[in-house]
């Protein structure tokens, strides 16, 4: 378990000091998939690096099993830091060494028994599906598969925690699904902890168990990734949210006087479920999709549509009571209120 407690991390001097991440506490359990998302200059990098140190924070301690590494010395936390691997953006291979030799770096680094490096090596390639690879050099790999290599290194020693700085960022959309799918069965297979900084919500949406939202270096909601999704709180989580799901209304929209605009999201099984089609035959109206989407959040699905609702007041109003209950949030954009 990694536990943050009111993490300041100040980078200046006297009068022109900048604080990067402002009072930062949060829990990230044992084998979680754990994301931390916001805008560039959010403060989810400095962040990261101050698990393993890599930044030591101003203020505040980081406890890994309930140890407060911040105060070990640097043999200890040399020891500590053996138990957590990172990748980042950009994949940092050797390019004069082949794919075996770059995985291998580590190991020997670390005083692993040079009879055994061999036979690891070659377990790691095969963990990342680059058995083939072994021989080749990195510029003779796509970026998906560098980004393989370097998460083969960074697991070498057997960390416990995995730490990911927009480690798809430089990747395109088949790399970047390759890769979630890669650390997923990593997880799944080691339980291995991973905590995950990007600012792409694709990739959140298909690989966080839990999702932290962050802007100008504050902490500003923490929460799992379908209620994310789902149920926004925070300003920039809604932000973030509504530019991946895009259900919006066109521009020049107009509505009449019997008409009403109406978002309907759906969750779970009742995502499927025919409301608006039931509602078109029980009452006196019509309605026209506008817009909409059903999307797939941590294997559960998730709708949102915009609707024009039509009709005489009275019948609006009972087909909005059946929607109302039929769905999990109903949303007026627009339209007559007086009736």
């Amino acid at each position: 378990m990694i536990e943050l407690r009111n993490i300041d991390v100040e980078f200046g001097q006297k009068d022109h000091k900048f604080k990067a991440v402002d009072d930062v506490s949060l829990t990230i359990e044992k084998g979680e998939v754990f994301g931390i998302v916001g805008p560039s200059g959010a403060g989810k990098s400095t962040l990261v690096r101050v698990i393993n140190l890599l930044q030591r924070p101003t203020k505040g301690q980081v406890l890994i099993e309930g140890e407060d590494i911040t105060k070990l010395n640097r043999k200890e936390l040399r020891k500590v830091r053996l138990n957590i691997g990172m990748i980042f953006q950009h994949f940092n291979l050797i390019s004069g060494s082949t794919i075996a030799e770059n995985v291998a770096f580590s190991l020997y680094a670390n005083n692993y028994p040079k009879d055994k490096i061999k036979e690891r090596v070659r377990e790691l390639l095969e963990l990342v599906h680059l058995p083939e690879k072994a021989d080749a050099y990195p510029a003779n790999l796509s970026g998906g598969q560098k980004q393989r290599v370097a998460i083969a290194r960074a697991l070498a020693n057997n960390p416990e925690i995995l730490l990911c700085d927009e480690a798809t960022s430089a990747l395109d959309l088949e790399n970047t699904e390759e890769i979630v799918a890669l650390l997923k069965e990593i997880n799944e297979k080691t339980n291995i902890t991973i905590v995950f900084i990007t600012h792409e919500m694709e990739v959140a949406k298909k690989l966080f168990d839990r999702i932290a939202f962050m802007e100008q270096g504050k902490l500003k909601e923490v929460t799992d990734i379908y209620s994310a999704f789902t149920e926004p709180k925070s300003e920039i989580a809604k932000s973030l949210v509504e530019r991946v799901l895009n259900v919006n209304v066109p521009e020049g929209l107009t509505v009449k006087e019997d008409e009403e605009l109406l978002r309907l999201s759906y969750t779970g099984d009742d995502s499927y479920d025919p409301v608006i089609s039931m509602a078109s035959k029980n009452y006196d109206i019509t309605m026209d999709i506008i817009n909409g989407k059903v999307d797939d959040i941590h294997n559960k699905p998730f709708g949102m549509l915009v609707v024009i609702l039509r009709g005489k007041a009275e019948e609006r109003a009972r087909a909005l009571s059946y929607i109302e209950k039929n769905v999990y949030k109903l949303e007026k954009l627009g339209g007559n209120e007086n009736e």
